[in-house]
């Protein structure tokens, strides 16, 4: 078996070759030990690499499938974690200087039902400071690059699982997503980012950023992948309870009848224009797979980046507050400048913050009441470079922060389902990310649908040069050549 084909790489077909016993777990561990070291130095993509844990883990799990003890799909399939989550007796630093030696006694709960679940550990990802940020330029532990351009960001903050699934340094990562901090790397590096609905999946053991908006989801390759690490934290931790069942059996199930919305306002607004071209030609894949498109209006989309903005600083200060009087020096200065600012925040302003939070969530699940699944692009725009502060889109100047936040943090203040997925290249060749939104607890619908998006287009099989050991995908803007070109749905 070629583990340097990008397609092999994959839960869903390594968990395949696995229980055929076609490839062990310590081979795959072996190999992706090996990546680490080699790719580890140009994308710094991991903050702590556990490479005897790994192959210790790799081992039983051999010996296990060879005894025909064979747990599920994740059994021997090797993962890494978003710095932010503990696992027992390993450093669990948020990507800080205040926790660089921190190391806890036991494990989050996602960790432990994922090695129920069989799965091995490589590492601890990069991240941006304690989660608090949207570029993944950490100033601890340096910044993760992107693997498709290493001048680029990565996305934040789960920047380094999202870029060492893209680039093949492991299977799948876990990582957290506040107001956006799964989908924009993923959409960023190009693979999947799935952020679950609010509660679905426990963050007990998980470093907090703003416990409100909080959300643990699994990075991956494909829309399958997402599903499986799903289905095993979020219901009994070996992936093989009813929710998985439905899950699965859901995913292939196709979008025929199902209504996507098209959001009228805000969503479509100071995007750049290959951008939303690339997104509404994804949209129209949709259609052509026979779902009905229908424009939806989304009232009060403005005030959510106040709103996100306000209560993250408000929860994050809680967490902070005693570091915050006695080794604020240890902060990055963004981090720290942030925080110092809404020092005198008061308790009335925060749940007034939260009272407009609710009935901003309230307006957004009548809108969903009129469709299945809302389709709008996951970023305004690619990865930026690494040294920019601001961008300019259609006639305005923005910070790369509340561009890259934009259009991810409304899911978070609602607490819905919502996924990215590639879905083709910018004019430099730099992926581009379409997101779909779902109802409250929708998932199965969602990824029903991001399935279908992802099997009838090639972007799921795009990884960047080098991701496979070889020359890998050029980055391009173009489909491949023999792609049929799609039309575009009509929008305001």
């Amino acid at each position: 078996m070629d583990l340097h084909n990008d397609q092999t790489l994959t839960v869903a077909r390594l968990g395949t070759l696995i229980r055929r016993r076609e490839i062990s777990p310590l081979e795959l561990t072996r190999f992706l030990i090996e990546r680490i070291e080699r790719l580890q130095p140009r994308l710094n993509a991991f903050i702590t690499i556990t490479g005897e844990l790994a192959l210790s883990q790799a081992r039983k799990a051999t010996e296990e499938i060879s005894r025909g003890s064979y747990r599920g799909p994740l059994h021997g399939i090797p993962v890494s974690f978003k710095d932010l989550f503990d696992v027992r007796h390993v450093r669990t630093t948020a990507g800080s200087r205040i926790l660089r030696n921190y190391r806890p006694g036991r494990n989050a709960t996602v960790v432990d039902r994922l090695l129920e679940s069989g799965c091995v550990i490589l590492g601890k990802t990069n991240l941006h400071e304690f989660a608090f940020g949207a570029t993944n330029v950490n100033p601890h532990y340096g910044p993760v690059l992107n693997p498709w351009d290493t001048g680029r960001i990565s996305g934040g903050s789960s920047g380094g699982s999202a870029a060492a699934v893209a680039a093949g340094l492991c299977v799948a990562s876990l990582g957290t997503d506040t107001g956006g901090s799964i989908r924009i790397p993923a959409a960023a590096c190009g693979c999947v980012g799935l952020k679950p609905t609010y509660g679905l999946v426990p963050l007990a053991g998980v470093i907090p950023l703003a416990p409100s908006l909080d959300h643990v989801g699994p990075i991956t390759r494909c829309v399958e992948d997402a599903a499986i690490i799903l289905s095993a934290i979020a219901c009994d931790g070996t992936g093989s309870g009813k929710a998985r069942g439905k899950m699965l059996r859901g995913l292939r199930q196709g979008v025929e009848g199902l209504q996507i919305g098209i959001p009228r306002q805000y969503y479509f607004d100071r995007v750049r224009p290959d951008v939303r071209r690339v997104v509404l030609t994804a949209i129209s894949c949709l259609q052509d797979a026979g779902a009905k498109l229908i424009e939806v209006d989304l009232p009060g989309m403005k005030e959510t980046g106040e709103l996100a903005a306000e209560i993250t600083v408000a929860e994050a200060m809680a967490y902070h507050w005693k570091w915050l009087q006695t080794r604020a020096e240890d902060y990055g200065e963004d981090l720290r400048t942030r925080m110092l600012e809404k020092l005198e925040m008061s308790a009335v302003a925060y749940i007034r913050y939260q009272e407009r939070r609710q009935a901003y969530a309230e307006r957004l699940a009548r809108t969903m009441d009129a469709c299945d699944v809302l389709a709008a692009p996951t970023l305004p725009m690619p990865a930026c470079l690494i040294q920019d502060t601001e961008v300019t889109l259609g006639t305005s100047r923005e910070t790369v922060r509340n561009a890259l936040l934009r259009l991810t943090r409304p899911a978070n203040l609602a607490g819905l389902p919502a996924i990215s997925v590639p879905c083709g290249f910018s004019s430099e060749g730099l992926p581009v990310g379409l997101q779909l939104i779902g109802r409250r607890l929708g998932e199965s619908t969602l990824l029903r649908a991001a399935w279908s998006f992802e099997r009838s287009t090639p972007w799921h099989t795009k990884f960047p040069p080098d991701s496979a050991g070889t020359e890998g995908f050029a980055r391009a803007g173009a489909a491949p050549a023999g792609s049929a070109a799609r039309r575009a749905p009509r929008h305001p």
